[in-house]
């Protein structure tokens, strides 16, 4: 196959950086925001300030009741793990909700459905998610299956909201890898996952929770549906530029019934 065939591999991924930008700009900031945050945190301030300002956004029972808001939109402002320690478990969960979550597929649902949406699911999965743990914590405490000092616990970060734009980018991948991708969504936070009598620790039940709504978004008409603006006739004559989503479906895969994959 020629080297310089628009399929090949190594030229699309190379396409999809450039393009992700434009394609991509609010997940971009917010990708670079991510990053500095988590440089501040970790290299900008000592141990103890660092665990005041993280403590105080973090969205444990305490804080929700106390300032509910600040703890709910300042805990999406940072995420929970390593990009140094390689070798480590938590770097495998920074791959999944940082890398793959923030970066690739948050990115593939705005430019698929454009920034309302994009900023719609990923907060929506982060804020529901984050509730409706509360709701069972707030439930298992008085039934002795969480220990009292869970109402305090340290819990900030972009996970809810990663793992929710994972379980809707199935609709990502071709129909043969759905089933698959769906498991792993489901799986990795089970698999080191602490149980405490009949529940797994609190954030594995609030990634089982954010993917849920996930894949149940991932069922609503208007979340299966590309955006179709610039390749309505009417608007073939009018719009003098192209829109970023105006290529030919002739030219694309999805004319193969295969969907394109989100850019990395």
């Amino acid at each position: 196959m020629n080297s310089q065939s628009p399929w090949n591999p190594s030229d699309r991924l190379l396409r999809a950086v450039r393009g992700y930008p434009r394609r991509a700009p609010l997940t971009l900031a917010y990708v670079c925001l991510l990053l500095v945050g988590h440089a501040w945190v970790g290299y900008g301030l000592s141990a103890d300030q660092a665990a005041t300002v993280l403590g105080h956004l973090s969205t444990n029972l305490d804080n929700l009741q106390d300032h509910p808001l600040s703890a709910l939109l300042g805990s999406a402002l940072f995420f929970d793990g390593t990009l140094t320690d390689v070798t480590s478990a938590d770097f495998v969960g920074t791959l999944i909700t940082f890398g793959l979550g923030v970066c690739c597929f948050l990115a593939w649902v705005e430019a698929r459905w454009g920034k309302r949406r994009a900023v719609a699911v990923f907060l929506g999965g982060h804020v529901a998610a984050t509730l409706l743990t509360a709701l069972v914590i707030a439930f298992a405490v008085p039934q002795g299956w969480y220990p009292t000092a869970v109402r305090q616990a340290l819990d900030y970060g972009v996970s809810y909201g990663a793992q929710t734009v994972l379980a809707i980018g199935t609709l990502a991948l071709p129909r043969r890898g759905r089933l698959p991708w769906a498991v792993f969504v489901l799986a990795w936070p089970l698999g080191g996952a602490e149980w405490n009598g009949p529940l797994p620790d609190f954030t594995t039940i609030g990634h089982l929770v954010a993917a849920a709504l996930g894949f149940g978004l991932s069922g609503v008409p208007a979340f299966r549906r590309q955006r179709a603006l610039a390749t309505a006739p009417s608007s073939a004559g009018s719009d003098p530029e192209p829109h970023r989503d105006s290529v030919p479906e002739s030219a694309t895969p999805a004319a193969a019934g295969v969907e394109t994959p989100p850019a990395v």
